[in-house]
């Protein structure tokens, strides 16, 4: 059982920079497992289509993504400055050459929304608990006054993160980080911290 549990895991570690870099439809099973070193007879054992592989893709991957957010709202430092931080690494994992930080909602997003309802569906619980946290250090902010906010939070993170998703994918247009540095004024004006452009 450990075995086929780290086989299923290697499969998806495996997935994830090539379907983040081509998108779903493109990517064929055989690429995945030959490049994964796995059999292809042996992919049913662990999925059960290529849409449930889709489906525990994405989960697996907003399981990192919760969990590397959540390590960096951890500690003592003001909310303000968390957020800085989240965004940056933001910035630097949709600008890097390499396809293996590229956010697969923003990649995903539209693609498979049309294609499989389950599918869709984990994005929309991916993106919820996502929105969930960015609730949670807004209003950590507001309690302790690093954040001066003129609208509620859940809202407010709504709004900030179907912010930064289209930046992304105007950065993929223009192929330029200007998109992110649009975003992150308007974060911050909306946060009511001082601009500060890092990027």
């Amino acid at each position: 059982m450990i075995e086929r549990k780290a086989v299923r895991q290697h499969i998806l570690d495996t997935a994830q920079p090539i379907v983040g870099s081509k998108g779903f439809s493109a990517v064929g099973l055989n690429e995945v497992l030959q490049a994964a070193r796995v059999p292809k007879g042996s992919f049913y054992h662990y999925f059960a289509s290529k849409d449930a592989f889709g489906e525990a893709l994405l989960e697996d991957y907003f399981d990192r993504y919760l969990e590397q957010m959540q390590h960096t709202f951890s500690g003592a430092e003001p909310e303000s400055e968390k957020l800085l931080a989240y965004w940056r690494q933001w910035t630097d994992n949709q600008t890097a050459h390499d396809c293996s930080g590229k956010c697969l909602a923003v990649k995903l997003g539209a693609e498979v929304a049309d294609l499989s309802e389950a599918m869709r569906q984990v994005l929309d619980r991916g993106t919820a608990r996502i929105i969930e946290c960015l609730t949670g250090a807004l209003t950590r902010g507001q309690a302790q006054g690093s954040l001066q906010l003129q609208q509620p939070c859940e809202p407010l993170a709504t709004q900030l993160y179907a912010l930064w998703l289209g930046a992304s994918v105007m950065a993929k247009i223009t192929r330029s980080a200007v998109p992110f540095n649009h975003a992150l004024a308007m974060s911050q004006q909306a946060l009511g911290t001082s601009s500060s452009i890092f990027i």
